[in-house]
């Protein structure tokens, strides 16, 4: 059976406000309306082209967590993604923009509600009511590629002294062009190629959206008890552990199950083992994760990752829900191990 010290645990939690930013995560870090973004990586490398990123956690897991915080007005610019980008609204409203130059429509997003942006195809998104918004986000795979970048992104950043180098290697020239000294840049994409990313209908994006609250308890979950639902969000073929396919399907690979788990006061989910990477993020409430050698209590942007094997078991301390994202890896979990 596998076990777990408390310093261990530890290791695997990343409480909101340890979160590491980086202000110079992408290509458009210098543009006008993009300066204020902080870049978080907390669960694999992901996609950041900046030396400065910290990563919180780098065991693999078959895809990564990272998240942005912005405050009213900042955008993220015009990009593209080979494998999946899933957006985890923690706080604040979001406008996700879609096309090359966002001429493709919009989608407005707010706490609680999750939206997965179809690979290959540009999409962008800027934080939209008054305050600082926080989100996460899942990229498929262990090794998520690197971002495609819309052209005029590309001009843009050239106005600050801002290049990208070939595998996706952020370079400032604003001291000088020295810096690109035997360095192979990053080629635009030429209109064909633009032409490719297609932004799909929004009657089909709008499938690979769910609105917080929407989503259905699932009666055959396995966690299911009194107090205590689990609802599939991103469920992409009928699981091992009870769960049919969708609401989010969608009709490229996503590499992982994302389910929301809601405990009311006092509920309890007994010790348990998954035989797959399990990712806890607490949406609100308190909610302690337990094992035979300790226990974690997580608040609010709290992650905790679990280790394979491990049983482990859950309980609501508080008086309010506690209402926890979880993201499970593989397409098709397997049945928990009770006991």
């Amino acid at each position: 059976m596998t076990t777990s010290t408390q310093a261990a645990m530890n290791a695997r939690l990343v409480r909101y406000a340890d979160l590491i930013p980086c202000r110079t995560a992408f290509l458009d870090t210098k543009t006008p309306g993009s300066t204020e973004k902080e870049n978080f990586t907390i669960i694999g490398a992901g996609v950041s082209e900046s030396a400065d990123q910290h990563v919180h956690i780098t065991e693999k897991h078959g895809f990564n967590i990272g998240a942005a915080r912005q405050p009213f007005g900042c955008i993220n610019s015009q990009h593209s993604h080979d494998t999946a980008e899933v957006f985890m609204i923690h706080s604040g409203r979001w406008r996700l923009l879609f096309g090359a130059n966002k001429e493709d429509g919009a989608l407005e997003i707010g706490p609680g509600d999750v939206a997965s942006v179809p690979i290959h195809m540009f999409r962008g998104f800027e934080k939209i009511d008054d305050g600082v918004g926080f989100l996460f986000t899942i990229l498929g795979e262990d090794d998520p590629g690197k971002v495609t970048w819309a052209p005029a992104v590309f001009e843009a950043a050239a106005d600050h002294g801002l290049k990208l180098a070939k595998g996706g290697r952020l370079i400032d020239t604003s001291q000088g062009d020295y810096a690109l000294k035997d360095v192979e840049l990053e080629d635009v994409l030429d209109a064909d190629s633009v032409a490719g990313l297609k932004t799909p209908p929004i009657e089909k994006i709008l499938e690979c959206v769910v609105p917080y609250g929407s989503a259905k308890a699932n009666a055959k979950s396995p966690l299911a008890a009194e107090g205590v639902e689990e609802a599939g969000i991103i469920v992409p073929q009928a699981t091992g552990d009870g769960f049919a396919a969708g609401p989010i399907k969608g009709w490229w690979p996503h590499g992982c199950n994302l389910r929301q788990l809601t405990l009311q006061t006092g509920a309890y989910v007994p010790h348990h083992a998954r035989a797959e990477a399990e990712v806890l993020i607490v949406q609100e409430g308190t909610f302690e994760v337990s094992w035979a050698d300790g226990a974690i209590v997580m608040g609010a942007g709290d992650m905790l990752t679990v280790p394979i094997g491990l049983p482990r078991a859950f309980r609501n301390t508080a008086s309010v829900p506690a209402v926890v994202f979880v993201v499970r890896g593989t397409e098709s979990p397997a049945m928990p191990v009770f006991g």
